[in-house]
């Protein structure tokens, strides 16, 4: 990875509702700084909140190390067993395949030398595996790409200009 992208930040939304998936994105360079501070996270878990080194496989001896290596991290703990696997399962597939595409585009290298954290929150209900997986898959492929190739200017511009009237699901004013 370039020492550029190192500490790169994005977040991005995937799917509709009920299986909803959004994702806090952090990109890092082993060993530096970034990489330490995120890879502090992955080695203190918490309950509910468990590290998952994302691994792809059709059963448990088959798992392989999706690369760039990618850490996943809940946001919040799981309502339940079903939210639980989803993460577990659809969730992690779907960065999988997000990183992978993100790899494939060129937008990061296959390699070691970089590590992808992803923080992700599932919508409370969600219950398709299918559409979470999918929504997880969108996620990761827009956040990695605003991540490795920065916001589009016009769109930062807008944001800038509306600053005054902005608002959020969990807050308007």
């Amino acid at each position: 990875m370039s020492a550029h992208l190192d500490g790169r930040i994005a977040q991005a939304w995937g799917g509709v509702n009920p299986d909803g998936v959004h994702l806090n994105l952090v990109l890092a360079a082993r060993g530096s700084a970034t990489a330490a501070a995120m890879t502090a996270a992955f080695s203190g878990p918490a309950p509910g909140f468990t590290p998952i080194l994302v691994c792809v496989g059709e059963d448990q001896p088959s798992y392989e190390t999706v690369q760039p290596p990618t850490i996943m991290l809940p946001k919040t703990a799981p309502a339940d067993d079903a939210a639980a696997a989803l993460i577990s399962g659809a969730c992690q597939v779907g960065i999988a395949q997000g990183v992978l595409d993100a790899v494939a585009a060129r937008h990061l290298a296959a390699d070691q030398e970089t590590v992808v954290f992803a923080s992700v929150w599932l919508t409370p209900g969600a219950r398709s595996g299918d559409a979470v997986c999918a929504a997880a898959r969108e996620a990761t492929g827009t956040g990695l790409a605003e991540a490795a190739g920065g916001r589009d200017a016009d769109a930062v511009g807008r944001l800038v200009d509306a600053r005054d009237s902005i608002t959020h699901p969990f807050y308007r004013p």
